[in-house]
């Protein structure tokens, strides 16, 4: 728990150095990463296996009843026997084996740059969300203060129309006043009706030129919610995205989904001056896939000699120890002696069909190693001219979004100047803020595929570790 505790105070204070930090949990605890070490270390074990001798063979025979014998009673026959090798085949056994150590070494290399290089573009495309989260959210205040000015505006609107209908009823007493007489000689007429709404009329021509701006106003603020309410989902949609990336970053650390993880508040363009001129044979050099497939090679070569040895004799060297007692009976010189018989064996390998095919096994072997590494050369060729085109795609548009979002702002600024002061171009205020979203969310994505394209070029060339 201490650990724990001062890694994420170590996380905290120096956020640019966290990833390596990361890099560094995954490569202790990542499962993938530590099964491929433990079989390396039980590759080694091998060695010792195969370039040591065949264990010797003790034979001990006890006689029930004493076999008589003119020097006395045998009575037991012990026999110790050493096989060995034709010279060279248990060096040839223990290089077949140490190469392939070395190619399980090399598969563990690979799985920990493959490792490091799922965690770098997970880290990298987590911190692209969250700095999408965060300018959706600086959009979604944006919208707000906007919706705050329409509001204004909207009674303000509210207000003058009001005042202009009360005024417009002011004028239409005072102009009645004057012909009260006249008015009660229509109204005996039966004309009452259209007398006082011809001076009426002008203030409902008012009314209907103040109902349509606050319609329009009204209107507006809808439209403003609208666009607040699409913002607000795909802010929801992106706390969902986060959550689903911080559990596969997790997953590679080998720790609880849910453990939080601590990014920079910046994403910042990698400077790494990793990157050849041009595309040459050393460049992938250190690469651990083409390490194994030459390790694997070298080991079939091994293998071939070791079995064109094994069909040569193997020769035994060894003892026989027969125990006598004296026969009293017996009246010669050896009489109760003990006898010991040096023996020599040699095998005869004449079943030859198995040796050959032996042979051809390593061959076999040692050429579909070949073929494996042309084709992963091949390979990785064709993914380093994929790589570095999204570098030079991503350099190219972090470079023009960067300009884009700069110029977008200063006509959002502009814009927003304007409609605060006669409330007009909100649909032009609407279209500039799309746009400056669009470029802000591409700049920061063009960095991350930037930042991902570095760290998959040092995959490929083995810079990662």
């Amino acid at each position: 728990m201490l650990n724990l505790i001062v890694m994420f105070f170590c996380i905290s204070a120096y956020g640019q150095d966290s990833l390596s930090l990361y890099l560094s949990m995954a490569a202790k605890n990542n499962p993938a990463v530590l099964q491929k070490f433990t079989e390396y270390k039980a590759a080694l074990q091998k060695v010792p296996q195969v370039g040591s001798l065949p264990d010797p063979e003790l034979n001990v025979g006890v006689f029930l009843s004493p076999m008589e014998l003119i020097g006395g009673n045998q009575v037991a026959d012990i026999k110790l026997m050493q096989m060995f090798p034709w010279f060279g085949v248990l060096k040839n056994a223990k290089d077949e084996m140490s190469l392939m150590a070395k190619a399980k070494f090399e598969s563990f290399r690979d799985a920990k740059l493959q490792t490091f290089y799922n965690v770098q573009r997970t880290w990298y495309e987590l911190q692209k969300v969250k700095q999408d989260i965060r300018i959706t959210e600086k959009n979604i205040e944006l919208l707000k203060t906007v919706e705050r000015i329409s509001l204004v505006k909207f009674r303000v609107a509210s207000i003058g129309k009001a005042s202009s209908g009360s005024s417009s009823a002011s004028q239409a007493a005072s102009s009645g006043n004057p012909s009260g007489g006249s008015s009660g000689m229509n109204s005996m007429g039966g004309g009452g009706n259209s007398s006082p709404a011809s001076p009426s009329a002008p203030p409902m021509g008012g009314g209907g030129m103040g109902s349509s701006s606050s319609v329009l106003g009204l209107a507006d603020i809808y439209r403003i919610q609208m666009e607040r309410g699409e913002l607000e989902n795909s802010l929801a949609l992106l706390h969902s995205q986060e959550q689903t990336i911080v559990a596969r970053f997790n997953s590679y650390l080998n720790r609880p989904v849910t453990t939080g993880v601590i990014t920079p508040d910046k994403l910042v363009v990698d400077s790494s001056d990793i990157l050849p001129k041009t595309l040459s044979d050393s460049l992938f050099s250190g690469n651990p896939m083409l390490g194994m497939l030459q390790y694997e090679q070298q080991s079939a070569e091994a293998r071939k000699k070791m079995v064109t040895k094994m069909g040569y004799p193997m020769v035994g060297v060894g003892l026989n120890y027969s125990l006598i007692n004296k026969n009293p009976m017996s009246t010669s010189a050896m009489n109760g002696k003990d006898m010991i018989m040096p023996m020599v064996t040699v095998t005869l390998p004449i079943y030859r069909k198995k040796y050959k095919a032996m042979q051809n096994e390593a061959e076999l072997m040692r050429t579909a190693s070949q073929q494996g590494y042309q084709a992963t050369a091949n390979a990785l060729n064709a993914e380093y001219y994929e790589a570095m085109q999204l570098y030079q795609d991503a350099a190219r548009r972090m470079k023009l979004y960067g300009n884009q979002t700069a110029l977008a702002q200063k006509s959002l600024d502009i814009t927003i100047k304007s409609f605060s002061a006669s409330g007009a171009g909100l649909t032009d205020l609407l279209s500039i803020r799309r746009q400056q979203l669009d470029y802000e969310q591409k700049q920061i994505e063009a960095i991350a595929d930037y930042n991902t394209a570095v760290a998959w070029i040092k995959r490929l060339g083995s810079c990662g570790e």
